[in-house]
């Protein structure tokens, strides 16, 4: 696969891991209780990864 290949591959990933932490964020908003914390968490733990990968580059 050339360098370019996998440059798409890492930012189509990057997306759908972005979608996925947005949408458990905005359906742990809407449950009540502790089940709807954990995904809020984690969604917010998921977006904070990606920030750090993101300005790991730029240091």
């Amino acid at each position: 696969m050339s360098e370019n290949g996998k440059k798409l591959l890492l930012g189509i990933l990057i997306a759908v891991v972005f979608v996925v932490c947005i949408a458990l964020v905005i359906v742990g908003q809407r449950k009540i209780g502790p089940s709807g914390l954990l995904m809020m968490l984690v969604g917010l733990a998921g977006l904070l990864v990606l920030l750090w990968l993101y300005n790991r580059q730029y240091k």
